[in-house]
């Protein structure tokens, strides 16, 4: 029974990372949506994000993996004080208003800066997860999914709405990965 509760907390803590790392994507998908978006570009950039964000958190995950052996028993207040500092770093960059400068969108080097720009934070989260003994296939899978799903919606709703969403999702985000942070140092 202990086991149940142990799968059903990892599998809570991964969606709600997930959720966590998508609403950068959804970010600053509001903020391209605003600058007017076609249906065609909201899925191409849509797919290319999801890709990266399952590539970037298995490039993090395999390295954790490897630090995991070099660091031991440490790896877990590695992983928390980590978590802090890329949490904290998303919602001070939010809070301050620093935004990803203009990026043409439809080109092919603006498609994966923007897919890289909001994927990055994947990686490091990759690291921590990877020095736990975490699900790969479906942490990756799922952060994909939220990542394409969350950036779908950023650039949906900015093309609907005004900029009363701004910068909020990534402090958000931040804010979640910080708590996780704090969870794992406890």
């Amino acid at each position: 029974m202990e086991e149940v509760s142990a799968s059903a907390g990892q599998l809570i803590t991964i969606l709600v990372m997930g959720i966590a790392l998508g609403m950068d994507a959804f970010s600053l998908g509001v903020g391209i949506g605003l600058k007017g978006v076609r249906k065609l570009d909201v899925l191409k950039l849509s797919t290319v994000i999801a890709l990266f964000h399952v590539l970037m958190p298995l490039g993090g995950m395999v390295t954790g993996y490897y630090v995991s052996g070099l660091l031991g028993g440490v790896a877990t207040s590695a992983a928390g004080a980590l978590l802090l500092l890329l949490g904290g770093h998303m919602v001070y960059s939010s809070l301050r208003g620093e935004a990803v400068q203009s990026i043409n969108h439809r080109t092919f080097w603006g498609v994966l800066v923007f897919a890289m720009s909001v994927s990055v934070d994947s990686f490091s989260v990759g690291v921590s997860l990877g020095m736990f003994a975490s699900h790969i296939l479906l942490t990756v899978l799922t952060f994909g999914f939220f990542g394409g799903f969350m950036s779908v919606l950023g650039l949906m709703l900015g093309r609907r709405f005004s900029g009363r969403l701004g910068g909020y999702g990534e402090a958000l985000g931040g804010a979640i990965l910080f708590a996780f942070g704090i969870l794992f140092l406890i």
